[in-house]
């Protein structure tokens, strides 16, 4: 079985042919990086215009170096949400389109399904598994008991970690995008230098809210007389990531113990999303991991970020399955993973 897979839920314009042997034939990921720094976070206009003018291209591409034709393929999975609508809407405009033509079944992908899936793409991980979701705009704990099938432990009730990381790194002016810069500023930083809070920390639940960290971080760089130096940006940068890596264990620590209660005998704890790519939180999260006697699995970092590679494996899944979706199938800015769960804060996905 060969799908198609399209990502474009944000700044990252994306296409894959994956088989579901777990042998990624092709892949291609186009960043924006540098249309988006100019204005310190991602313009929704200029990715979406962005993503028009590249994705053909990208898909020919793919389709050329998998040596395949569109005769070839069982499938098409496409990002339908969450994530700036403009941009959903073009990968998910263009998928139909493919499918329609070449009368091909279309899966309509939930981007975090396509995340939260990576690992049984990379590491066989069965179901059911713990997950921790950290990227730009979602920050959740998550029983993923199949495909389809998610209950919600936690979300963040203001902030995502990664947006977080966006803001912490533009208040510091160490440039964006703002999780790497602020991994490579704190690697000579001193974290214990600056009292920082760690908000919800030993709190019951296993929400997070990362607002109060960088309000006391704004409150920090405005006690400086002049502008801060390098080592205060270098020791700041530390100190604000190990606060994130703290609140991330307790609240890590909450969910696998009610995890072990509910799921008797699983012991994974799978960590995703673009943040995951951080080494400095992979070595904390895996600490509290073999400390709750659980084993920890993350993606490769290239497949943590956003990309499509996760998006034609999560349609590989929905298509075994029998989950496909019309031509009638609607981009969506908001979509939740788990609809039954309660709304407690803004952002994308975050329901």
């Amino acid at each position: 079985m060969l799908v198609l897979g399209l990502e474009t839920s944000c700044d990252e314009t994306a296409a894959a042919v994956v088989a579901d042997d777990r042998r990624v034939l092709a892949q291609c990921v186009a960043g924006q990086d540098d249309d988006h720094r100019a204005y310190g976070g991602v313009v929704p206009e200029i990715a979406a215009r962005a993503h028009v003018e590249r994705l053909d291209g990208i898909i020919a591409r793919v389709m050329a170096e998998a040596g395949i034709g569109f005769a070839d393929l069982d499938g098409v999975a496409a990002t339908a949400g969450p994530g700036l609508l403009g941009g959903v809407m073009v990968g998910l405009m263009t998928g139909k389109a493919i499918a329609a033509v070449h009368r091909l079944p279309l899966m309509a992908v939930n981007h975090l399904e396509g995340h939260a899936l990576t690992a049984r793409l990379t590491d066989r991980v069965s179901f059911p598994f713990l997950l921790l979701l950290i990227s730009g705009g979602h920050c959740q704990l998550l029983a993923v008991e199949g495909v389809g099938r998610y209950r919600r432990f936690g979300t963040t009730i203001d902030d995502a970690a990664g947006e977080a990381f966006d803001k912490a790194a533009k208040l510091l002016g160490l440039g964006y995008p703002g999780g790497p810069a602020i991994e490579a500023a704190a690697r000579d930083g001193d974290p214990r230098r600056f009292a920082l809070p760690r908000p919800l920390l030993g709190r019951v639940g296993c929400d997070f809210s990362f607002s109060g960290l960088k309000t006391a971080l704004v409150h920090v760089v405005a006690g400086f007389p002049a502008e801060p130096t390098e080592g205060d940006r270098r020791d700041l940068a530390a100190g604000f990531q190990a606060a994130v890596a703290d609140v991330l264990a307790d609240r890590a620590t909450g969910a696998m113990a009610r995890f072990r209660l509910e799921f008797p005998g699983a012991d994974t704890f799978v960590v995703a999303g673009g943040v995951a790519a951080n080494m400095a939180l992979r070595d904390r999260l895996r600490a509290v991991t073999e400390a709750g006697g659980f084993r920890m699995v993350v993606p490769p970092p290239a497949l943590c970020t956003d990309n499509a590679v996760m998006i034609a494996w999560a349609g590989i899944e929905r298509l075994a399955a029998g989950l496909v979706d019309g031509l009638d199938a609607s981009p969506r800015a908001r979509w939740p993973l788990d609809p039954a769960a309660p709304f407690v804060g803004g952002g994308i996905g975050r329901a």
